[in-house]
Parts: C-alpha cells; sequence; structure tokens
C-alpha cells in the first residue's frame, strides 16, 4: 500500500497569533515526537494532513517529510474544529521502524454466521485485541469472519489469523463472539 506523504516544515515561532497566521495561510501548526520524547516544532498543509487523517486508522503509518528528510511517524492525535470541519493542530509520533509498539485495535466482524440464519442470536463479547509488533507489521485493523459459525459456535481471540510477526498480548482464550441457540 502507497503510504500517505505529509510535507512538514520545522518553526521556531510559538503561540496563538502564530497559529492564527498559519491557518489562514492553510496550514496548521503541529508538533512530532521521536522516540526518546524529544519534540520538534512543525508546521503542515492543512489539506495534505486532511485527507490523510480522514483515509487512515491509528495504526497506519505515513511518511512525515521534515525539511525534505523522510521520517516513519503515526498520527498519534489532532484537536479537530467540529463547527468549521477543520484540524487546528497535529501531534505525530516517529518511530525508528525497529522497536515494538503496542496498540488496541476493535474487532471488525464479517460475513452472516451461519447459526444466526437458523435463528440463533449472536453475542458479542471482546470488541478489541492487544496487540505487539514492529510498526511495519502491525495491522491497520483486525477482521473476523463469523460465516462458518454454527449455533454453539464460538470465535476466540487464539482464531484470529494475525500473521508471525504480530504478539497478542490480550488473553488468548478470550471470547469475540459466540451463536447461542434460539429462545423458546
Amino acid at each position: 500500500m502507497e503510504r500517505f506523504v505529509i510535507n512538514a516544515k520545522t518553526r521556531k515561532e510559538t503561540g496563538k497569533a502564530v497559529s492564527k497566521r498559519l491557518r489562514a495561510e492553510g496550514r496548521i501548526p503541529a508538533v512530532a515526537y521521536n522516540e526518546k520524547g524529544e519534540s520538534i516544532m512543525l508546521e503542515i498543509d492543512a489539506a495534505e494532513f486532511s485527507k490523510a487523517w480522514r483515509s487512515i486508522t491509528k495504526t497506519t503509518l505515513v511518511n512525515l517529510k521534515i525539511d525534505g528528510q523522510d521520517n516513519l511517524a503515526y498520527i498519534k492525535d489532532t484537536e479537530y474544529d467540529i463547527k468549521t470541519d477543520k484540524n487546528l493542530h497535529a501531534d505525530f509520533h516517529i518511530v525508528s521502524g525497529n522497536k515494538p509498539i503496542t496498540a488496541i485495535l476493535k474487532i471488525r466482524l464479517t460475513g452472516n454466521a451461519a447459526g444466526v440464519l437458523k435463528g440463533g442470536f449472536m453475542v458479542k463479547h471482546v470488541p478489541d485485541v492487544k496487540l505487539k509488533a514492529l510498526p511495519a507489521d502491525m495491522p491497520e485493523s483486525v477482521t473476523a469472519d463469523v460465516s462458518a459459525l454454527e449455533i454453539g459456535g464460538k470465535l476466540a481471540i487464539k482464531d484470529l489469523n494475525l500473521g508471525d510477526k504480530v504478539s497478542i498480548l490480550s488473553n488468548p482464550e478470550g471470547l469475540i463472539v459466540t451463536i447461542a441457540p434460539p429462545k423458546k
């Protein structure tokens, strides 16, 4: 998949007046934090950032180009104004790529369970899973297909197929979904 590129310039000025001026020019103030906790003040193009922000998940790596230098980063947080539909500020987390990260991802269910089609009820249990992996190996989303589940069937966290490079930190015996028999 092609990574989103967000071009950034370092900035020295801070404060409300500077932030207002940047926003009036179609740019937004931002801060990038590295793995050591050091911060770099940035300014980024608002439209470029908005396009990326609306299209990715919290575990999607972007190419944050600071003064022309490539950096792998996550969009850690953003301040968003719902009235004007604009981002006001962004925080990035720059990663080296060789240090594992942890993330909690929601489990998206797909398919129609065979047991539900026969009158059973789907009972959802665990909504998310905690994972650990290198940034490049971290999945952007977790999907579980429930199509094969019959009445009395269950899908556990250990049944998720996430590959060898991703460690599951949640209880592997935790149930994601069970199919209960129809009520009489």
